[in-house]
């Protein structure tokens, strides 16, 4: 983490997130701070490059999110996309103005081919634009070198300066070649050697872990999901027998999992730490009674987990640390990363107490994305099939659930999700037997949700009114965006059938064809 750094000043973008992931494909390692750090810190950090990202303000306004013009003056190269685009020009004397056709969504693009950031990126190019406002003019030294039919300064650059300014979004996929610009401005107009890479993050974490927990004794929120698997994979290398991992099985887990998570990480599985399950299904019920809105749903479950954690800790002795499993996308999702409003409060996050009874907290995945996480299990051995599991919330079923939660409706749910999953693994595992490769379909994550809509149906003759279960999939590369994945119509014909007639209390599945953004991943 100490060594070549490149930030990103969040503006308030949605795809704040990507443009610090995009930086890190590069092994360039990356992090996001607000727009209102102050310009003194920034400097003490020493970056090779600073990359401003977009925004929902008009640059113009008065009262819009802004920096300070000596920013582009300290030296280090700069890029703005989007609104960080407009900023750079009307801060620097440029005319930003609100657009006569706003463009959003692919467009073809003309990019010049005598710069730097355009270095192997075609001529005509598709790029994804999302604005309202627009630069009219380029501010004083800047030369324009890309536009589109609507756009006359779809890029700009002070050369001399080291100055540069897109409107488009070079971090998303629907941008061709994005990742080809955003590496020239990394790599090649910052000078980054890109040497940052996840075996040399474990060897560092291991090392500050040992040097900061000392002769101290942790305790660790283990879900047996993977991020708070691959934490306990760090610390267990790190300190051994001096971290306790309690296990809250909340009666929120997928079905039977809680065994499953004892089996891997109790007496029999393969790491050197201390275990102990604690069943609170009951407790957790109890507190959620009555409970609908969503973001309380989250806090409830978030405070009682540390209320069991504490009881643990008193039980096992002087506990010094509580760590989790908490990492960047969480991290920012949160709005404590940036500016950007907040989505949704993390269980790891958002959702604690103003009153822990721990020393500190330990979170040595904090600055990691999810895919990144990935790979450093691979480095401590974890084996693949905990590893690649898919995501699952740290709030488990309650957030899967819309509405009060009970124990029938997460028998409900449970029981058709495994349903869902099974007969979508078994599709999918049939074509690759078939065809030599994996199904192009599979989605990156699958999982049923019951919705709070009841609806009328006949099953035996007999009227029914009961739930409807709703079927989320997605495709995704870093699940910062995701797109719904077109499982074939036939396997959805198998799971609704089943769904229906072997989990009481449903009579009616949908699909949900929602991409992120708008929506997200999850339910609630």
């Amino acid at each position: 983490m100490n060594q070549e750094k490149v930030i990103v000043i969040d503006f308030g973008g949605q795809y704040n997130q990507l443009v610090a992931r995009r930086v890190r494909e590069c092994n360039v390692y990356c992090e996001i701070y607000s727009y209102k750090t102050d310009l003194a810190e920034i400097k003490a950090m020493n970056p090779k490059g600073i990359i401003l990202t977009g925004g929902p303000d008009s640059c113009y306004v008065d009262g819009a999110a802004t920096c300070s013009k000596e920013l582009f003056e300290l030296g280090v190269p700069v890029l703005g996309l989007c609104y960080g685009a407009q900023l750079m020009n009307f801060i620097l004397g440029g005319v930003v103005e609100k657009a006569p056709v706003r463009e959003y969504g692919k467009t073809k693009c003309i990019t010049s081919g005598s710069s730097e950031l355009f270095s192997e990126v075609s001529r005509n190019t598709t790029v994804w634009m999302s604005h309202f406002d627009y630069i009219k003019e380029a501010a004083p030294g800047f030369k324009v070198v890309a536009y589109t039919a609507d756009c006359p300064v779809a890029a700009c650059e002070n050369k001399e300066k080291n100055l540069y300014a897109i409107q488009f979004h070079p971090e998303v996929l629907h941008t061709v070649e994005g990742k080809t610009i955003l590496k020239n401005f990394v790599c090649d107009i910052c000078g980054c050697s890109g040497t940052w890479k996840m075996d040399s993050f474990v060897e560092h974490t291991v090392e500050e872990l040992r040097e900061k927990i000392g002769d101290g004794k942790v305790l660790l929120a283990l879900s047996g999901g993977v991020d708070s698997s691959v934490a306990a994979g760090l610390l267990s290398r790190a300190i051994g027998k001096q971290l306790t991992c309690v296990f809250v099985d909340h009666g929120l887990l997928r079905k039977d999992e809680g065994d499953q998570v004892e089996s891997v990480f109790g007496e029999k599985g393969d790491f050197e730490l201390n275990f102990i399950r604690v069943n609170a299904a009951e407790r957790y019920y109890k507190k959620l009674a009555g409970v609908e809105e969503p973001e309380r749903k989250r806090k409830i479950i978030g405070e009682e987990f540390i209320r069991v954690f504490e009881e643990e800790a008193k039980k096992i002795g002087a506990v010094d640390y509580l760590a989790q499993g908490t990492i960047y996308p969480d991290v920012v999702e949160s709005g404590l990363g940036g500016e950007s409003a907040v989505i949704k409060s993390h269980h790891n996050v958002g959702g604690l107490p103003d009153f822990v009874d721990f020393k500190e907290i330990v979170e040595p995945l904090r600055n990691l994305f999810k895919d990144e996480v990935r790979e450093v299990g691979r480095q401590l051995g974890i084996p693949e099939d905990l590893v690649s599991r898919q995501p699952f919330p740290g709030p488990g079923l309650g957030i899967r659930i819309i509405g009060e939660v009970t124990a029938e409706k997460v028998k409900i749910v449970q029981d058709a999700d495994a349903i869902y999953r099974e007969e979508v693994d078994k599709a999918a595992d049939l074509y690759e037997k078939t065809n030599g490769k994996k199904a192009p379909w599979k989605p990156d994550q699958y999982f049923a949700a019951l919705t709070n809509m009841r609806s009328v149906g006949v099953m035996g003759d007999e009227r029914t009114y009961d739930y409807a279960v709703a079927l989320r999939a997605v495709k995704t590369v870093d699940f910062m965006t995701a797109e719904a994945a077109e499982i074939p119509f036939a396997v959805l014909q198998t799971v609704m059938s089943r769904i229906i007639n072997e989990v009481r209390g449903v009579n009616r599945c949908m699909y949900d064809l929602t991409s992120k953004p708008p929506g997200t991943i999850e339910m609630e």
